[in-house]
């Protein structure tokens, strides 16, 4: 004989939870709209680099050393072992290049700089780029070895005005990578060899933007349309609002917390929407049963007597997804952090919500049990009849 489940009064306190709920997505929502997020270099655009070390990598010192080069937002994690580091920046090793130069044409005079970096004219075929350095003569600028032939490969120097054009042989990007992983090696105390590096446009970078967006919008309205045929449409409104529900404050958390925001995250709010659907979908397949079944109760109390039935099968699916979310948290690495992060968030919100959000959408929308009976068939009376 099945045990009768201890019936909890979840509605009884639905207006609470509900205002708790509001207060969240309203903080998420000013804070996506004031603060935005951290997006990664996936979405903003920017240099992946894989490089190797010797001997197990410094990663405090591999950061320092590439905040005092001045790239942008750089980040550099352990990759597959202790030895193999992940280096991003948002911006191209040109950029780099660039800042390098620029410092180093300022200590030569203050209003010395590179005006211009443009392709090598046609007539040099062998040479790669052509910088503009204003406020400085030739002679100058050749005897200061800021463009020195170890580095840059074969360099031209030619006067235009008070200005003088330079025409290196190697590329920027070339230049400042070979000057980065010799820095990496000599300071951080194990030689760097370059194993993989790579450049994602910014206009790459707002595609794959867009489309994320676009994968969340199309999931929202396809889980809407699938509750709406296999229940009503006021569980629909309930799954959605539930499900937008946890989207806005995943993100909101990010954005509150300056968290990185990349692809690995992106897959995570998808999944969380996954997970939180099929949580919601079991908690609305018990209210649906149990108004058929028990037609002498009250919605609130028939949608207490469903959730208090789910309860324990929806703690212990939780707590087992988030034990192991926690060890990959914890255990895997920095890489992974952020999709584990946003997992760990996404499922302890989806689990609320299906609870507190999605059933007290039901409320609201007077939910009863003439919305779930089947429709009765025309003629079906006569049929009955003698």
């Amino acid at each position: 004989m099945t045990q009768e489940p201890k019936v909890i009064n979840f509605m009884g306190v639905r207006k609470i939870a509900s205002a708790f709920s509001i207060l969240l997505v309203i903080a998420s929502i000013v804070s996506l709209a004031v603060n935005g997020l951290k997006l990664g270099l996936d979405f903003t655009g920017g240099t992946q680099m894989e490089v190797g070390f010797e001997q197990p990598a410094d990663i405090p010192k591999i950061r320092s050393i590439l905040v005092d080069e001045g790239l942008a937002s750089p980040v550099a994690v352990l990759f597959g072992s202790e030895s193999e580091v992940l280096i991003r920046t948002q911006g191209s090793m040109q950029d780099g290049a660039l800042i390098k130069i620029e410092r180093e044409l300022s200590a030569i005079g203050e209003d010395i700089n590179v005006a211009a970096v443009e392709r090598a004219p046609r007539e040099k075929e062998r040479f790669a780029h052509e910088l503009l350095v204003s406020n400085v003569a030739p002679d100058q600028l050749q005897q200061a070895g800021v463009f020195s032939e170890s580095g840059f490969g074969e360099v031209e120097f030619e006067a235009r005005g008070a200005d003088t054009a330079v025409v290196v042989e190697r590329t920027l990007d070339s230049v400042y990578t070979a000057h980065l992983l010799t820095r990496l090696s000599n300071e951080a105390g194990s030689t760097a060899e370059l194993r993989r590096s790579e450049f994602v446009g910014p206009q790459i970078g707002e595609e794959l933007r867009d489309d994320g967006g676009l994968g969340i919008l199309c999931a929202l309205l396809v889980v809407m349309l699938y509750v709406a045929v296999r229940f009503q449409w006021k569980f629909s409104v309930g799954a959605v609002v539930a499900l937008m529900h946890d989207v806005i404050i995943v993100l909101g958390i990010f954005s509150i917390f300056k968290l990185d925001f990349d692809l690995t995250v992106l897959a995570a709010v998808l999944a969380v929407i996954g997970y939180s659907i099929n949580d919601t979908i079991v908690v609305f397949d018990r209210i649906r049963d149990n108004f058929r079944t028990l037609r002498k109760m009250e919605p609130a109390e028939v949608i207490n007597y469903s959730l208090s039935q789910t309860l324990e099968r929806t703690i212990l699916t939780s707590f087992t997804t988030l034990l192991t979310l926690f060890m990959l948290y914890i255990f895997g690495g920095e890489l992974i952090s952020g999709f584990a992060l946003a997992l760990i968030i996404g499922i302890g919100v989806g689990t609320y919500s299906s609870v507190y959000i999605a059933a007290s959408i039901l409320m609201g929308l007077d939910i009863a049990k003439e919305d779930l009976l089947p429709p009765v068939k025309e003629g079906a009376e006569f049929d009955e009849a003698p």
